[in-house]
């Protein structure tokens, strides 16, 4: 059930994101980003229907370069697209 999407009947939808086997809970993430943790039995209560994932759901993922101080630079580490290099030859 992990990474699958629910619906909740009030219309919010959410995948979850964790279960904990011995502790009996799972954990799941609203599509705003959103986190809350269900006891197993609250979970069954839920009446949640499996859906499909959202077609963009980046909304879950919120999360900003600023937010881990991280500056707007290239990556050194990034692998460079040859074809970048074949639009910089081209202005000749």
């Amino acid at each position: 059930m992990v990474g699958e999407w629910y619906m909740l009947p009030r219309g919010e939808s959410f995948e979850v994101v964790a279960y904990d086997h011995e502790e009996e809970t799972v954990e799941i993430q609203y599509f705003d980003g959103a986190v809350e943790e269900f006891e197993l039995e609250t979970w069954l209560e839920l009446s949640a229907e499996p859906i499909e994932p959202p077609e963009d759901w980046s909304g879950s993922v919120d999360i900003m370069r600023e937010d881990y101080g991280m500056e707007d630079r290239a990556n050194p580490y990034r692998p460079k697209n040859p074809l970048d290099e074949l639009d910089i030859n081209d202005k000749d």
